[in-house]
This record gives structure tokens, sequence and C-alpha cells, in this order.
């Protein structure tokens, strides 16, 4: 990719579109992923712990896929919660024309695929589900957090998922910090060297402590 990455705007690096075969809400899909974007080869590890261990999305309202790529995430949901709109958002123009390529030939009319700052500012989510860019860099990555969290409906989780060896222990440790009080930040899940990470944001009254079974 020369000097792009998953996080550059616009990639210059040669499209090369691809398909590639992936199993996402229980279906066998076929899916056109592409060059300068993240992970196009394959449904990366991290997505995938995330997918196997987190609750059923919510079956409407507004949903977050926050740093799409090319779209499991939010092809799983969409899929999952026909009656939600789920909002896919990425800086990179060609992972947002991917997302909206592969849902359009899913035949899934549920799917905005956008950059950051075309969602509308009274948008808020039911559920925000993550693979992070963590190599953004942590300032980048916290930013992000900051941005998007504090956008959670009362009483409604974000799913994150993490490398464990890049950071998620100190990832959960800085969550737990900046939000608070309002919030709770839990590890649900260790798998295959990631973390699966969920932030309730809590209500008023505040919810009751969560439980984890």
């Amino acid at each position: 990719m020369g000097s792009d990455h998953y996080f550059t705007a616009a990639p210059a690096s040669p499209e090369n579109l691809r398909a590639i075969h992936v199993t996402l809400a229980g279906r066998e899909l076929d899916v056109t992923t592409a060059g300068g974007v993240f992970s196009p080869d394959r449904l990366d590890a991290g997505t995938a712990v995330l997918l196997a261990n987190m609750p059923p999305v919510p079956p409407g309202g507004h949903l977050l896929d926050l740093g799409s790529g090319w779209g499991p995430i939010t092809l799983s949901m969409a899929i999952a919660a026909p009656h939600a709109t789920v909002w896919a958002i990425d800086v990179n123009e060609r992972a947002l024309d991917l997302v909206r390529r592969n849902a359009a030939a899913l035949g899934l009319t549920n799917v905005n695929a956008s950059l950051p700052d075309d969602v509308p500012a009274e948008v808020t989510f039911r559920t925000i589900r993550s693979n992070p860019p963590i190599r953004v860099g942590k300032n980048e990555l916290h930013g992000l957090l900051e941005r998007w969290i504090p956008r959670l409906d009362e009483r409604s989780d974000a799913w994150l998922v993490v490398q464990r060896n890049l950071g998620a222990d100190s990832l959960q440790r800085w969550i737990g910090a900046t939000f608070h009080p309002g919030y709770s930040v839990f590890r649900t899940t260790t798998a295959k060297g990631y973390r699966v990470l969920k932030v309730r944001k809590h209500g008023s009254p505040p919810t009751e402590p969560i439980t984890l079974s």
C-alpha cells in the first residue's frame, strides 16, 4: 500500500477489487473488498472474536459500527436487525464505498455508510460495536472514543475488541477513568489474543450493576 494506511481518507494505492467468502450473522456470503482498507483478504481475527462474543443487536433504533472497514460488523448488524438503522462510520472513502456496495448486493436497505462529520448531531445509538483503529495512535483513538461513546442512548452498551498486546488492558483502564461517573467498563471475553470490552452508559436513575454470566 505504500504510504497508505487503512485509516487514510483517500487511498492512492490500486483498488484491486476482490471477492471473499465469509460467514456473517449465520449466513454464507460473498462480499467485495479492496486494497487500501483494513483486512481486505479475510474476516480479521479480532472482528471474528467480537462477532462471536457479543449479544444480539437491538431490533430497532440507530446502531453504530465505528471504524467499519469493508463492513463485516455493519453487515452482520443490518442482517440481524432489518428494522434498525445501521451507521457505518469510517474516514476511508474506499471503505465506505465497499460498505455501500456490499449492502446493496445483499439487499440491505438499512445501512448508512458515512464520514464521521456527516452523522446528524441528534442521532444517538442503542449500541456501538467496533474493532477500533488502534494503530491511529493513542491520542487519535482516545479522541474517537470521547466523541462517540457519549452518543450511546441511556442504558445502552458499546462493545469493543482490542488485541491484548496492543494495549487492551490500558485502554480498559483509560475508559474507566475517562467515562466516570455514569459509565461502567468490563472485560467480558478473552480469546485468541483479544479482549472484548463492554462499556455501559447508565441512565437516570442509574441502572443496576451488571452481572456477568
